[in-house]
């Protein structure tokens, strides 16, 4: 495939088509990968997304209490003195 690098105000940019935007899942950001004399373009996943939404419901739920303690039993903080 081809496509034609564009002027965008005083830089250049490659427009995408939608089909492209789609089929690849681009949403709002690319991670531009230099390789070996290429240029390949990933789509940049929000891994933490929705994350506020969802520790608000488990606080609601009570699910966010802790597992372990904060301190152990056997944990000395004398070095720290």
């Amino acid at each position: 495939m081809e496509a034609s690098i564009i002027k965008i105000g005083n830089s250049k940019g490659l427009r995408l088509s939608k089909t492209i935007l789609e089929k690849y899942q681009i949403k709002d950001k690319v991670e531009l990968i230099l390789e070996k004399g290429q240029i390949i373009l990933r789509p940049v996943d929000t891994p933490r997304k929705d994350w506020e939404e969802k520790f608000k419901a488990m606080a609601e739920s009570k699910d966010d209490e802790l597992l372990i303690s904060d301190i152990l039993e056997d944990d000395t903080f004398e070095e720290w003195n």
